[in-house]
């Protein structure tokens, strides 16, 4: 199981960068978690998008998946034949970016089934679960397991039990981490810092960690350093073209 960064902004993408998305590969299949603003450049500079078999999307805010709409507009407009693209997503989480072509104008490119909360399924060659974590809007973490390979992922999410079930013992944990110490008390219940997916990561005893969602202008190393005080795992940041191979 191999992962690769597109984009690990939170909110919008800094110069040069991209929000959240990432590339997942294993035994021939590819699949998307989040598409946010200008990952599908990045993408495409790897593989074509009709070389893609199925996205995650983990919730509706436009930074984890405002890019799904050039994808699939590559897919039907881009002069090659493909098969529909299988989207999972919370219920009506995709509804705002679905609307943003005229009715109908890219229908035939994918098919949306409706991620169920704490429910088990295949996808690919994956054993998915999935699980709602606590978001300004409804937020699916999954947990993905092939080969004896483990890797979960949040989404956005405040502090909650239900992550660190979700990566127990998983080899790899990429999380959010929109702020390295304090989150703001507006926000506390809707997002984590560094310092608190560190100490998640520790209780669920994932082997390691990722961080990710970071605010523009954020200093990576300084979150990596804060998730190591509660963590005594490997912690890196998610920056574009990371690959981390699950092996």
């Amino acid at each position: 199981m191999r992962l690769t960064v597109l984009g690990a902004c939170g909110a919008w993408p800094q110069a040069g960068e991209a929000c959240s998305g990432f590339l997942i590969e294993h035994d021939g299949f590819r699949l998307l978690l989040d598409l946010g603003y200008a990952t599908v450049p990045r993408l495409l500079t790897r593989v074509s998008a009709e070389e893609i078999d199925a996205v995650f999307i983990s919730h509706g805010h436009p930074d984890h998946c405002a890019d799904l709409n050039p994808l699939l507009r590559a897919r039907s407009l881009g002069g090659r034949s493909s098969s529909p693209l299988p989207v999972y997503a919370p219920a009506g989480a995709l509804d705002a970016v679905l609307a943003l072509d005229r009715p109908g104008m890219l229908d035939d490119a994918y098919v949306v089934h409706d991620v169920i909360p704490d429910a088990v399924f295949e996808l690919g060659p994956f054993r998915a679960e999935a699980r709602l974590l606590p978001h300004w809007v409804p937020n699916a973490g999954i947990r993905l397991d092939a080969d004896g390979r483990t890797l979960a992922y949040t989404g956005d999410s405040g502090p909650s039990r239900h992550v660190v079930d979700l990566a127990r013992e998983a080899n790899l944990l990429l999380t959010e981490a929109t702020y390295p110490v304090h989150v703001p008390d507006h926000s506390r219940r809707y997002l984590s810092s560094a310092r608190t997916a560190g100490r998640q990561a520790a209780e669920a005893g994932a082997d390691r960690l990722l961080l990710t969602h970071f605010w523009p202008g954020t200093d990576p190393q300084i979150a990596v350093a804060a998730a190591g005080e509660t963590y005594g795992g490997t912690v890196d940041a998610a920056v574009s073209d990371l690959a981390v191979d699950l092996a």
